[in-house]
């Protein structure tokens, strides 16, 4: 497993001093190409320089014991020797968990859909609150949030709303998001303080590029329309919101929030790609539900990766197992604690698959 590490390293290195190098500094985006690529490979080979260093620690005390006679320093020898073999296994795993195959959109921005499932205007509350709970989320992490359409209602519901969600990591932490959400509380439409049981969807898609999905023009079917909702005069008074059909699949993205008609246009674009781009993965690898239906399901109320009970103060993650009772701050942006025991599962089902292939022998 770690035999192109010695490669690794010296293609570290050698970023190392091409990004000191005046010519590189001064192509922005070869510089920025080879600085990210510089930053993935950094921690991999810090990593590999201290499973070394164990193991030459290990082979100076196995050689040591070889050689002594003193019973007492043999025994310190030992105990050098046990802490040692901890040591290179921890390290070995180590470097092993970092070595292991990453999803192809990890690196990327994200698309971030939102919809009101089974529950009429309370599930669009709900996913407003979804909406709300993203977002601040993204902030805490000082991501870029983007609102592309939203579709809301009177009482201050969303219907749908999509967003593209961009920094480090992006994809890497919220690609665990989709699926149906399940919210069981007393609604502010109920007046009889009655505890309804409702739902929204979430998919979360790795943003596509041009170079990752190229659309045929003559495939597309591109309406203008007035927008609605809030935006002001301009909004209201202009067609300047955007629909595109996708005419092979009939897949249709609306952008309505840009005060452009070619940003919108750009931006439904991008959605429309990453919509595309998801299709065709789960068509290459149907064990990945990586498009939006695969993601979402019906929206019915048995289907859920998550229950948010406000009335126990209780969210349960039931793909992880885990419940916490701070729903409040879950609801507020904090997600860390579900998204790295969601992390670490699949993380160990990774290595559970590697050693098997590789018969635990490295």
């Amino acid at each position: 497993m770690f035999e192109q590490m010695d490669a690794v390293s010296h293609r570290y290195e050698e970023l190392s001093v091409r990004l000191s190098q005046p010519e590189t500094v001064a192509d922005s985006v070869r510089f920025c190409a080879l600085m990210k690529e510089y930053r993935t490979l950094g921690p991999v080979v810090e990593a590999y320089r201290a499973y070394e260093k164990a193991k030459d620690h290990l082979a100076q005390a196995e050689a040591l014991l070889a050689e002594a006679s003193d019973p007492d320093f043999k025994q310190m020898i030992q105990q050098e020797l046990c802490e040692n073999r901890q040591a290179v296994t921890q390290r070995e795993q180590e470097l092993k968990v970092l070595l292991l195959p990453r999803d192809a959109g990890d690196g990327k921005d994200v698309i971030l859909e939102i919809r009101a499932g089974a529950g009429g205007e309370e599930a669009a509350l709900f996913a407003h609150s979804l909406f709300r709970m993203y977002a601040m989320y993204a902030q805490r992490h000082g991501w870029q949030l983007e609102l592309i359409s939203e579709n809301d209602t009177e009482l201050g519901g969303v219907k749908e709303a999509v967003l593209s969600i961009g920094g480090e990591n992006v994809y890497n932490r919220l690609k665990y998001e989709s699926g149906v959400h399940r919210v069981q509380r007393v609604p502010e439409t109920e007046t009889q303080g009655r505890i309804h049981t409702s739902t929204a969807t979430v998919a979360v898609m790795p943003q596509a590029e041009e170079v990752d999905f190229a659309l045929d023009r003559k495939d597309l079917r591109i309406d203008t329309f007035r927008s609605s909702g809030a935006g002001g005069q301009h909004i209201n008074k202009t067609s300047s919101a955007i629909r595109i059909t996708h005419l092979p699949t009939g897949m249709v993205v609306e952008c309505q929030n840009e005060r452009s008609q070619f940003q919108n246009k750009d931006k439904a674009l991008e959605v429309l790609r990453s919509h595309l781009l998801a299709q065709k993965q789960q068509a290459q690898q149907d064990a990945l539900n990586s498009t939006r239906q695969g993601q979402v399901g019906s929206g019915g109320r048995s289907e859920k990766i998550r229950t948010y009970n406000f009335p126990q103060d209780r969210v349960t993650d039931h793909r992880a197992g885990l419940t916490l009772h701070n729903i409040e701050s879950v609801m507020d942006g904090g997600l860390d604690d579900l998204l790295d025991t969601l992390a670490a599962q699949e993380q160990q089902r990774k290595l559970q698959a590697l050693d098997a292939a590789n018969g635990k022998d490295l």
